[in-house]
């Protein structure tokens, strides 16, 4: 078999968001889609335009900042959808619009309400329509796992006559089994041959969104949909992650086929897209979860021991999970540090580095010791760190004796004007937000709040998560947190969330005219 590249289409910018509590904010999916970049992902699914201003904005200013990945916009089989589409990747280096219909029976029937002739008509009339913004469209069928494959190969030859040159296969909701998804690639590719490539979109409903993958690279398809640590509606989607170290692990069976990711890359890229959300993937999650590369066993740590492929069948190295034998601590110099982070994968600015570097001597003489996780923690907030509107600079609590009041006393720094107060609450997190709403001037209700351990230790660093609504007739915004304080960690993390709000808020007033409906 002749050499197959295989195009990873990243969608976690896109329906990865969709996840409940994983939005981003522009400068957050930015940091991820370089991250993307540097992986080597060859479509990034920057997001739906059409959905708000904020969509929009994020996805042209990604279009400017990636060169090297194609940026694609999702659009409804919808003129404004795609006019919004096309605008937004207008200044990419690449481009691409994905526009879709739903074309299986129970969705043209309760959902679209149309027929099938009518389904048709409104494809053909997107990619054409499309086509006038960019040369490059992809056309998916929705929930075409559960569609009629006549009426699938009816609607794709009439797509690819009017200029589609991909053609997606989703299972929308994760029904199909392997055999199933593959049977279905293989028949369409057939129908197809060559005159566009063959994309699947697996989700993971069922646990089974990598399996028909993997299935439907063999019968034929040669792009994947997928998303970083598997992130996406309900259940998911194919993790990037399993398919392209399983593809690289099992050369003997996927033979020929290979894709142009960086896989030493893989680690940091989940890292970073985990610490944006909030959402860890969970301990034995396959490739990048915690317990991947661990061994408790004494029976497996004697095999590792004497030989790593005993109960390993792929090298932690391999995807950028690097034990350097560098041990960083508060007497560690700047160089030293810088070249920790480029073990890690990690190439920053001179004036990240230095910022990070400041964060991380205060964090060495909190810590006894520190983790390559501590370290992706600080650098994580340091790349996707929003415009400091208001600056936390000192936090003061009460002692929460039986029968005391809580209080909490902070100083923020605004408009370069210190300003310093305190208030009493239900109890010290409550007090904290009472006082910051105070300082700041705004009025913020706490929908969610999450706390996790970076690492190990009693003296782990807390990562704090919250959603807070600032405007009732606007979406949670989310925040981050990071010290071996908890309740700094979660001051810093509504504060984050009131810069996020905030800057978000003045930055589409000055691109989107005053218009704040993606806030």
């Amino acid at each position: 078999m002749n050499d197959t590249k295989i195009i990873i289409f990243d969608t976690t910018l896109r329906d990865g968001e969709q996840s409940p509590g994983a939005s981003m904010n522009t400068e957050e999916k930015i940091q991820i889609a370089l991250q993307l970049q540097k992986l080597g992902v060859d479509v990034i699914e920057a997001g739906f335009a059409a959905a708000s201003p904020g969509d929009f904005d994020a996805i042209a200013r990604i279009s400017e900042a990636v060169t090297k990945s194609r940026i694609c916009s999702l659009a409804r089989a919808l003129e404004r959808d795609i006019k919004a589409a096309g605008e937004a990747v207008a200044k990419a280096k690449l481009n691409r619009i994905h526009t879709f219909i739903a074309t299986s029976s129970i969705h043209m029937e309760y959902k679209l309400k149309m027929t099938p002739d009518q389904v048709i008509k409104k494809a053909v009339e997107a990619v054409q329509y499309a086509k006038t913004f960019c040369d490059d469209v992809e056309f998916s069928c929705e929930d075409a796992g559960r569609s009629d494959v006549s009426f699938l190969k009816e609607i794709l030859d009439a797509v690819i006559n009017a200029g589609a040159s991909t053609l997606n296969i989703p299972d929308t909701v994760g029904y199909r089994l392997p055999t199933e998804m593959g049977a279905i690639i293989k028949s369409l590719h057939d129908f197809v041959g060559d005159r566009a490539i063959i994309s699947v979109h697996n989700h993971n409903d069922l646990g089974l969104a990598v399996a028909n993958s993997l299935a439907c690279i063999e019968n034929g398809a040669r792009q994947v949909e997928c998303t970083i640590n598997g992130l996406g509606e309900r259940a998911g989607n194919a993790a990037l992650e399993e398919i392209v170290m399983a593809l690289r692990t099992r050369k003997d069976h996927f033979i020929g086929y290979d894709t142009n990711i960086n896989i030493k890359e893989i680690y940091p890229t989940s890292k970073l897209v985990s610490s944006v959300t909030g959402i860890e993937p969970q301990p034995n999650k396959a490739i990048v979860g915690k317990n991947a590369f661990s061994h408790e066993s004494g029976i497996h740590q004697d095999g590792v021991l004497k030989h790593t492929q005993t109960y390993e069948i792929m090298s932690a190295k391999d995807i950028g999970l690097d034990k350097n034998s560098i041990v960083l601590g508060k007497h560690s110099g700047r160089h030293a540090f810088k070249d920790k982070l480029q073990t890690l994968g990690y190439e920053l600015k001179d004036e990240e580095i230095n910022e990070a570097f400041d964060r991380f001597k205060i964090l060495a003489d909190q810590k006894k010791e520190i983790f390559d996780d501590d370290l992706r923690a600080l650098v994580a907030e340091e790349i996707t760190k929003i415009p400091q509107i208001f600056d936390l600079l000192r936090l003061q609590l009460s002692d929460c004796a039986p029968g005391g009041v809580p209080s909490a006393a902070v100083t923020i720094l605004h408009n370069g004007k210190e300003i310093t107060d305190a208030a009493i609450g239900n109890g010290t997190m409550d007090a904290i937000f009472k006082v910051i709403d105070r300082v700041c001037g705004v009025s913020g209700e706490l929908k969610d709040y999450k706390v996790d351990a970076v690492s190990q230790g009693k003296d782990a660093m807390a990562r704090v998560l919250v959603k807070v609504v600032f405007d009732e007739s606007k979406p949670a915004i989310m925040g981050h947190g990071l010290s071996v304080d908890t309740m700094l960690a979660t001051a810093k993390a509504y504060i984050g969330a009131l810069n996020s709000y905030t800057s978000m808020k003045e930055h589409l007033r000055t691109v989107r005219g005053n218009t704040e409906e993606s806030i």
